[in-house]
C-alpha cells in the first residue's frame, strides 16, 4: 500500500502527494506542466484532497495545497472568463501561490493558465439569458487590446499576479456559421498581436482557441507563429482530433505549447457534467485523447518548446486529477523515464 503523505500550510486545506505521485514527477520531461481546469472539485477527496473539504472552503483557499503538488505544476483558472479579477483576488491568489512556494522551494514554479473575460473573447454574443438585449449581437470590443491592458492585464500587475501568469487563454465563444470568415477572424487576432507587441517582447504569452472548425485555416497558424502566440490544441466537443491540429503545418510555432481537454467530439456539457459527477473516477477513458497527447508533448519537444501546459477538464474521462495520472504514466513511459 503506497504511503500517503499530507502537506500542511496556512490554509485549513491539505493536499495528499503519495511516493508514486513523487516518483512520477521526477519522471516527466521538464518541459510538461499538468493543470486541472479550476481546483474547487469536493469529489477529489481522496484522489487530491485529504480529509473533506466543502468547495466553498476550496474556492478560499485550495489553490495553496494545490500548488505544492509535484504533478501539478498549473491549474486552469476559468473564473477570469466571467469577469476580469479583481485586484483583491489577484493579491489573495499571489499571496496563496507565495506561501505554497516558500512550502515547498525545490518544486518547479508553478503558473496559473487564465481565461481571457469573453466579454473580450466573444465575438458574436451566444443567445443564452446572461446576455440580455445583446444575446446574437456583434461585441465592438472583440479583441480589443485596450481592454485586455485595462480590465485582464492591469489586475494582475496591481495584484501582484504577474510573475505566476502562464499563457493567458482567448477561448474564442462559438460563432453563429457565416458570422465571420476565416481570414477576418485571422485579422482580428493579427491587430491584436500588434497592438500588444510590448507586452509580447515583455514576456506576455497569449494563446487562442478555436470553438469553430471552420476558422482553422493556414492563416490562422501562420499569425499566431509569426507572434510567437499559440494555438490551443482543444479537446472539445465541436473541433477535429487533436491529431487533427497538430497534423497542420505551423501547429507548433511558439515556445510554448497548450492543451486543453475538455469535452469528446460530439458530447453534450450538461449530459456529460451530470453523467459523471462528483468527478471521483475514471468513467470514459478516452486512449486516443492521451495518446494525441503524448504525440503532442513530443513534438513540442522536438520543437524545443519550453513548456507544454496540459489542462485537463473533469468531463474529459470523469476526474481531471486521475486523467492527468494517466497522461503522466504514458509520456513518461515514451520518453523512456
Amino acid at each position: 500500500m503506497r504511503s500517503q503523505l499530507a502537506l500542511f500550510g496556512g490554509s485549513g486545506v491539505d493536499v495528499l502527494v503519495d511516493d508514486h505521485d513523487r516518483e512520477l514527477a521526477e519522471r516527466l520531461p521538464r518541459i510538461v506542466r499538468f493543470g486541472t481546469s479550476s481546483w474547487s472539485f469536493p469529489g477529489w477527496r481522496g484522489i487530491l484532497w485529504r480529509g473533506e473539504p466543502d468547495g466553498d472552503l476550496l474556492v478560499k483557499e485550495g489553490l495553496e495545497a494545490y500548488a505544492r503538488h509535484p504533478l501539478f505544476r498549473a491549474v486552469g483558472l476559468d473564473r477570469s472568463y466571467y469577469g476580469p479579477l479583481r485586484d483583491v483576488d489577484a493579491a489573495d491568489y499571489a499571496a496563496q501561490l507565495e506561501r505554497a512556494r516558500a512550502r515547498a522551494p525545490d518544486l518547479p514554479p508553478f503558473r496559473l493558465v487564465s481565461k481571457v473575460w469573453d466579454e473580450i473573447s466573444t465575438a458574436v454574443f451566444p443567445v443564452h439569458p446572461r446576455y440580455g438585449a445583446r444575446a446574437g449581437q456583434k461585441n465592438p470590443a472583440f479583441l480589443d487590446p485596450t481592454r485586455f491592458r485595462d480590465d485582464v492585464l492591469a489586475p494582475w500587475v496591481r495584484g501582484g499576479l504577474r510573475e505566476h501568469a502562464g499563457p493567458f487563454v482567448f477561448e474564442l465563444t462559438p460563432m453563429p456559421r457565416g458570422a465571420m470568415a476565416p481570414r477576418a477572424l485571422a485579422d482580428r487576432v493579427e491587430a491584436l498581436l500588434d497592438a500588444i507587441a510590448a507586452e509580447l517582447g515583455a514576456g506576455l504569452r497569449v494563446a487562442f482557441e478555436l470553438r469553430n472548425e471552420e476558422m482553422l485555416s493556414p492563416r490562422w497558424y501562420d499569425v499566431l507563429a509569426a507572434h510567437g502566440a499559440a494555438h490551443v490544441f482543444s479537446y472539445w466537443t465541436a473541433m477535429p482530433e487533436l491529431r487533427v491540429q497538430l497534423a497542420a503545418p505551423k501547429a507548433i510555432g511558439a515556445r510554448f505549447t497548450v492543451a486543453r481537454l475538455m469535452l469528446p467530439r460530439f458530447a453534450r456539457y450538461e449530459e456529460r457534467k451530470k453523467a459523471l459527477a462528483p468527478f471521483d473516477r475514471l468513467a470514459s477513458p478516452q486512449p486516443a485523447m492521451r495518446k494525441d497527447v503524448i504525440d503532442l508533448v513530443r513534438e513540442a519537444a522536438e520543437k524545443l518548446c519550453d513548456d507544454v501546459y496540459v489542462i485537463v477538464n473533469n468531463k474529459a474521462e470523469g476526474s481531471a486529477p486521475l486523467t492527468i495520472r494517466a497522461l503522466a504514466e504514458g509520456i513518461a513511459t515514451a520518453f523512456g523515464q
